[in-house]
């Protein structure tokens, strides 16, 4: 259409000037890669990157297929979806209670929250419980506020503070427990002062992503039936694939159009197919998995990402598997977590990611790693949804 055609336009000559000025900042400061200068900001080394980005795509690539299929199967059983679109890929499945959603008061909320905190550290509970006491929180969603969520750590002695639009959902809860997670780091780290408080992308979301991991898993496990169970399974999993294959996809594309854009400016049709490759690359040909990928080559359009912040995207990757190898730890022992884990978000922004990681015995930079990590958190949730869609008859 006319409207993507102006997009495409405008959003090449955009992201022409950004990698242009990215190449020359690469040779001026004699970086080794086109994602060093982002990985130097991260405080991460490259081959913890490079690590990374090679697990995904040998590792994380076949769980995201796996994943797919299962979906597509049950899609097609559930709900009779006869095409597998890649508008598709986010569909919600209907099974289980309808209005299981919207169940939860404020009150439960925060019970639930600071119930999952005070498993793995009673005192990030009490630092939860303080924000909820202290008013922290704006919580309803109301006409004329701004919509979804987010914690804003301000100066250390004034912040944090959280925005949420709670309205009784599962999401909401997550949510609560998501954002109360960057509340409690940002207050465990203001002693650090207002310039090294703030912890790099790759330990940002540590927190909040490992708060929210521990309230799933409580949700989960009080599923009032399989039906629902499997939902909340197929949910999450949603959520896991886009953080991590899908944010590491759009490196490799970042990394494909800044590579060639060295040679010179590209044009849309070059953006394009650099995109088109990036999504076979890591989702399967069309016919394998999703049957379409019709209308969706221009869809780099509208990340952001790619002109505001270079090479961002694999940051959320990080987080994802970061937290899934901390569960794993927590899993096989609780004894001295909670000191670890506090240590590491104190740290603010004084700590690397390695030397932040060593004392739970972790090492990123080996790719077995990532590999353990995906394989652990991703695959692990993938196993109990294939055996209860097998137990419930789906497949």
């Amino acid at each position: 259409t006319l409207a993507h055609e102006n997009s495409r336009y405008s959003h090449t000559s955009g992201d022409n000037v950004v990698m242009g000025s990215w190449l020359i900042e690469k040779k001026e400061r004699n970086h080794t890669a086109v994602r060093s200068r982002r990985n130097l900001s991260n405080n991460v080394p490259d081959k913890v990157v490079d690590a990374l980005l090679e697990a995904v795509r040998g590792a994380g690539t076949p769980l995201c297929k796996r994943h797919y299929s299962l979906k597509k199967a049950l899609l097609h059983k559930t709900q009779g979806l006869d095409k597998f679109t890649w508008a598709d890929r986010n569909a919600a499945l209907d099974i289980g209670a309808k209005d299981q959603d919207e169940t939860y008061t404020w009150e439960e909320a925060v019970a639930a929250v600071k119930s999952g905190y005070q498993k793995f550290s009673p005192t990030m509970a009490d630092l939860f419980q303080g924000m909820v006491d202290e008013k922290r929180i704006d919580v309803p969603a109301v006409d004329g506020k701004k919509g979804g969520a987010y914690c804003s750590a301000a100066v250390p002695g004034i912040g944090p503070f959280q925005l949420l639009n709670f309205e009784g959902t599962k999401g909401d809860v997550m949510t609560l427990a998501h954002e109360s997670g960057h509340g409690c780091h940002d207050i465990l780290a203001y002693p650090q002062g207002i310039l090294q408080f703030h912890p790099p992308l790759t330990l940002a979301e540590t927190a909040s992503i490992f708060g929210e991991m521990i309230v799933f898993r409580d949700l989960l496990a009080k599923a009032p039936s399989k039906e629902d169970r499997l939902a909340m399974l197929m949910s999450k999993i949603d959520d896991i694939v886009n953080s991590v294959v899908r944010q590491c996809s759009f490196d490799n594309y970042e990394q494909q159009v800044h590579e060639a854009r060295a040679k010179g400016q590209l044009a849309p049709a070059d953006f394009c197919q650099m995109w088109e490759k990036s999504v076979v690359d890591y989702y399967g040909a069309p016919g394998e998995i999703f049957d379409s990928y019709d209308d969706s080559s221009h869809l780099w359009t509208y990340v952001s990402h790619f002109h505001n912040v270079p090479f961002y995207v694999y940051s959320y990757a990080f987080a994802d598997l970061v937290v899934g190898s901390l569960y794993g730890v927590y899993q096989q022992s609780s004894d001295g977590f909670e000191d670890k884990l506090l240590e590491l978000l104190r740290a603010g922004g004084t700590k690397g990611f390695v030397e932040a990681l060593a004392p739970f015995g972790l090492d990123p930079s080996q790719p077995d790693f990532w590999t353990n990590a995906l394989e652990a958190h991703l695959g692990g949730l993938l196993n109990e949804a294939e055996e209860l869609s097998k137990e419930l008859g789906y497949l």
